[in-house]
């Protein structure tokens, strides 16, 4: 076994003064140890002190340390080594950092660095069975990591906010998500979904370079909570609220038009999906049973509304000198349509308009946090949830942000996410 510790020296990158000093293979328990030490008389520099002339001091006393590893074929293998403290007039005695391990992790930084390849991909618990580790061990790797990565963020360019809340599992247990539209990812993940969650996002903005003056645009839905929150911190960006969540109010008024008429009419049963989707997305089939239905000529209610619905859509095509225009005619159209629950999101469109009319301005959505949001829950169904809530945005941020985490790079993986 001595004769693979030049080839694991270099393996390992160790340089001056840590060498190999042992080599152990246990076959029954299926694992390989390797003992690292230092030379006799080897210097380090205080872990505190900073600046590239940080003076060398000999070894205090070490304390003994263990380390997983990458796997060696099929063995599973360990790195041990005596750890030097060093003796600092400045700041006292201290444990020296190795340089193939993170400070106070039991892993090395490749093996890390493997586990988080594999976390992006799949749940935790299927990674802790693919690496044989705990999936809490491997949750405070992921926590480490991803932590860091936020707080180096810089946001001293973000000018357009997407604001969205989605649910981290089955009932009301909520996590908010704040994107930067122009770069794509997800900056800030907060608990909760009321107005205190654009205060806390105000305040972490402002300690990473950017200013909330800065911000233009927000973009979000009708909710109180976030107006409210918007309005009191961020007084200089204009609302658009998001055109996927007014169709999506749309749609639920066209779908209740259509319960209701449904009862008495044995010719609307299955037909749900008819109204609800865009025309282009139907089949053949689709089209023409919705054209039996809903031609110019049809007395339905149901197709009443579905028309008044193209209409609102129609308002989102136009430019800022014109969408008022047909914003206000759909309004009567839809104020006067004596379908109720019609008539009643008039009222909220009108309650809102401006913030809508902003969309033929800022041109911006929450169209990219649906996706995000939607591969989030794709994440949490596969994990069957997340157990707390610290894990659930940790995994927000995994599959919904390009942080940089600063992981050392294994076979070709960067490791942006």
């Amino acid at each position: 076994m001595n004769d693979l510790k030049p080839f694991l020296e270099r393996i390992l990158e160790l340089e001056k003064p840590w060498y190999i000093r042992e080599i152990s293979l246990d076959q029954e328990s299926w694992k390989i140890d390797i003992y690292l030490d230092f030379k006799k008389g080897g210097t380090f520099s205080c872990p505190l002190c900073e600046g590239k002339d940080r003076q060398q001091r000999k070894a205090y006393d070490t304390v003994e340390k263990t380390w997983r590893h990458l796997n060696l074929f099929q063995y599973k293998a360990y790195l041990h080594a005596r750890v030097p403290r060093v003796a600092c007039p400045e700041h006292g005695t201290h444990l020296v950092h190795v340089p193939w391990a993170r400070e106070g992790s039991g892993f090395t930084l490749l093996f890390e660095a493997f586990a988080m390849s594999l976390i992006k991909l799949m749940p935790v618990a299927a990674t802790s069975q693919i690496v044989d580790e705990w999936d809490t061990r491997l949750w405070r790797i992921a926590h480490a990591y991803v932590d860091k990565a936020v707080e180096k963020q810089d946001l001293s360019s973000l000018t357009a906010l997407g604001v969205d809340e989605t649910s981290r599992r089955k009932g009301h247990c909520y996590i908010t998500a704040f994107v930067d539209l122009h770069e794509k990812g997800a900056v800030f993940v907060t608990p909760g979904k009321d107005a205190s969650t654009l205060e806390a996002f105000k305040d972490f903005l402002e300690t990473h370079g950017g200013r909330a003056e800065n911000v233009k645009d927000i973009s979000m839905d009708m909710s109180p909570a976030f107006i409210k929150g918007a309005e009191e911190h961020f007084p200089e960006a204009e609302i658009t609220f998001d055109k996927f969540h007014v169709m999506k109010l749309m749609n639920k008024a066209l779908d209740e038009v259509r319960r209701q008429e449904q009862k008495g009419n044995s010719a609307l049963k299955k037909s749900r999906y008819l109204w609800l989707k865009n025309p282009e997305n139907l089949t053949e089939d689709q089209k023409e049973t919705l054209r039996k239905l809903g031609g110019a000529s049809s007395n339905l209610k149901v197709a009443r509304a579905w028309r008044i619905k193209l209409a609102l859509q129609d308002v989102f095509t136009y430019d800022s000198n014109w969408a008022p225009y047909f914003l206000d005619r759909w309004h009567w159209w839809a104020s006067h349509s004596r379908l109720e629950p019609i008539v009643s999101l008039a009222k909220t469109i009108k309650e809102h308009r401006r913030g809508i009319l902003n969309y033929s301005k800022s041109k911006i959505s929450n169209g990219i946090l649906e996706g995000l949001n939607s591969l989030f829950k794709a994440a949490a169904a596969k994990a069957r949830g997340y157990r707390t809530l610290r894990n659930a945005i940790t995994a927000y941020y995994l599959v919904a942000s390009r942080l940089e985490l600063g992981l050392p790079q294994l076979c070709g993986v960067t490791h942006t996410i």
